[in-house]
């Protein structure tokens, strides 16, 4: 897998929000910033 890298364009996806409606990227980037954090479910419970 390749990692990520800054100004690098991603393939759209989507994603179940707290309120269990869709949200996907394309929606994301309507707004004037976006900030994705992506991490390792390591050692953590759930």
């Amino acid at each position: 897998m390749d990692k990520a890298k800054v100004n690098h364009s991603i393939k759209d996806f989507s994603l179940i929000d707290q309120h269990s409606a869709t949200v996907s990227f394309e929606d994301l980037l309507k707004h004037k910033y976006v900030v994705l954090y992506f991490y390792a479910k390591d050692d953590t419970s759930g």
